[in-house]
């Protein structure tokens, strides 16, 4: 959990500068860097998708993750939990086109679904080594910092998902070491690769609005469906 911590410890700093230094910089300054910042995103979503082994299996995994996350409405309750936090902090909402809830709802599905959060969590659960999330925190502070200057305390407050989201992995760690395997996290990686291009395209360059929220069971379907074609070529 340490590396964990120092994660999130990392975002809340990056995000209360962020909304520090965002009053001392210009609209176009901040603008040209989310619009940068929406192109990395986007960029490193795709370099993980070349990671795939079977394109076929991040197809289904999509597909059944998209089923899934609009019969549970995962978007929907990222969003109203970010309106709850917005009243709370704020005393009132605009919904959910608030830069509040765009900030917290990017910022969660951002910080979550890189390899970098699984590969780190289960190290840092297994062995105590939290270097991978150590290198994450730095990348973190930097886009939360970016972030939040524009977007403000929403992106603050996507560090309770990755508290969750993270140590939960680190929890359950040493389960999964007896289940993941090398095959397993290529597909995952290059599903989560497909949902950053989502974030990088709707949340952050806002080019086309993608409801990438209801694609995050994808994550887990992915290794799931390794799993079940492994048993069958048998």
């Amino acid at each position: 959990m340490t590396g964990t911590l120092i994660n999130v410890a990392a975002i809340v700093v990056g995000g209360l500068l962020g909304i520090f230094l965002g009053r001392r910089l210009s609209d176009n300054l901040k603008n040209t860097v989310i619009a940068g910042m929406g192109l990395f995103t986007t960029a490193v979503g795709f370099e993980m998708f070349l990671k795939t082994e079977n394109p076929l299996i991040v197809l289904g995994a999509i597909i059944l993750g998209a089923l899934l996350g609009e019969w549970w409405k995962i978007e929907e309750k990222i969003q109203s939990l970010g309106i709850w936090l917005e009243k709370r902090v704020a005393g009132e909402s605009v919904g959910g086109s608030s830069y509040f809830v765009r900030g917290f709802l990017s910022a969660s599905i951002l910080f979550c679904t890189g390899p970098m959060a699984v590969l780190g969590s289960i190290s840092d659960g297994l062995r105590g080594d939290f270097l991978t999330l150590s290198i994450k925190s730095v990348l973190d502070g930097v886009i939360s910092l970016a972030f939040a200057s524009t977007l403000g305390m929403g992106v603050t407050f996507s560090a309770l998902p990755v508290l969750a989201y993270q140590g939960s992995i680190s929890l359950v760690a040493a389960n999964l070491n007896t289940i993941i395997t090398d095959t397993m996290m290529s597909e995952l990686t290059a599903t989560g690769g497909i949902l950053l291009m989502g974030v990088g395209i709707s949340s952050i360059l806002e080019i086309k609005k993608i409801r990438v929220g209801n694609f995050l069971p994808a994550i887990v379907i992915a290794p799931l469906l390794v799993y079940i074609l492994s048993l069958i070529v048998r």
